[in-house]
């Protein structure tokens, strides 16, 4: 851990009495119930379609959007309700839908991400991906349904029409041509582009990643801010830590594809450098890339403290994000 990542670990450790375990456990148990329970994908589902979409909602990973989804809904209720999220069943039964409809599309994304025409990866959270375990029509066809199943979701689940519409629109945008698509779109071009130059900059790489990365970051945290009643200023308040947040997790990510071992990360190692992929290591280095990463988490975890006492979870969750090792 670096002297500054230590300070800031520090600056928040007061704030709560809860494990690491804790903090994640809790929070995903009902999440993966939850996801189970969303895998039941009609009867005109083709057996293999349903089992490749299965395969990908229902990997081993993080769960870290939908956690967010809760961790919103925590701190923004918290304060008047007195009760952890995980205590509270009915604001959990209120936002889980928008906690499983983000898993879909992340879930969607990097189904088509891993595929040949675009990052061409063999392995995700440890195991083969979706088209190296089924084939690669099967895996586009699954990420195209996967997509369409969120929002379903979100209708079937959501009873209030308003706080529905809201939530359509919030992940709709999230996953858009100017956002995560359009962010993914970029990527390839600053890796595929035939003068370099003009895209490789820091200023264009933050574009990239605050859309193919921040934008689902920051539609888990609104989500659970919509779903849960919560103010104008409380959402600004999230929109504000989600977007610091969500660039220093692509930092890390990218910090750890330069550094980490693949047995540990789950996914081959150093496969943006032999691309040629634009990362911030690749940029800056590997110690500046580190230090930015301490500095936005910093700057989130201000964020995070308009929500006070209710803030702990995301205050824990932001050094996890720094400190992860995959």
């Amino acid at each position: 851990m670096t002297h500054a990542s230590a300070n800031l670990q520090s600056a928040s450790s007061g704030n709560t009495s809860l494990s690491g375990e804790t903090m994640l456990g809790e929070l995903r148990r009902p999440i993966e119930t939850a996801l189970q329970s969303a895998c039941d994908f009609g009867q005109g589902c083709p057996d293999h379609l349903a089992a490749a979409m299965r395969y990908a909602l229902l990997a081993p990973g993080k769960r870290l959007r939908p956690i967010l989804v809760l961790m919103s809904a925590e701190a923004c209720s918290l304060h008047s309700t007195g009760e952890s999220i995980a205590d509270n069943t009915r604001l959990l039964n209120q936002v889980m839908p928008g906690a499983v409809a983000v898993e879909m599309i992340h879930a969607y994304s990097l189904i088509h991400d891993d595929l040949p025409a675009m990052d061409d990866d063999d392995l995700r959270r440890g195991r083969p991906t979706v088209h190296i375990e089924f084939d690669e029509a099967t895996a586009i066809l699954a990420g195209d349904a996967l997509q369409a199943e969120a929002f379903q979701h979100l209708c079937c689940h959501v009873s209030d029409p308003v706080k529905l519409a809201a939530a359509v629109s919030i992940l709709s945008s999230a996953a858009s041509a100017s956002h995560l698509v359009g962010g993914q779109a970029d990527d390839l071009k600053a890796e595929n582009d035939h003068h370099p130059e003009s895209v490789r900059s820091v200023d264009w790489l933050e574009s990239i990643h605050r859309r193919k990365t921040g934008a689902l970051f920051s539609a888990s945290l609104d989500l659970g801010a919509v779903l849960s009643d919560a103010t104008g200023e409380q959402r600004s308040a999230l929109a504000g830590y989600a977007s610091h947040l969500g660039l220093a997790f692509q930092v890390v990510d990218d910090y750890l594809d330069f550094t980490a071992d693949a047995a540990v990360l789950g996914k081959r190692a150093g496969k943006d450098a032999e691309r040629g992929k634009l990362t911030y290591p690749g940029l800056l280095g590997a110690q500046q890339a580190k230090e930015k990463a301490v500095s936005l988490i910093g700057s989130a975890k201000q964020e995070a403290l308009f929500f006070g006492p209710a803030a702990k979870r995301l205050l824990w969750l932001a050094d996890y994000v720094l400190e992860r090792t995959h």
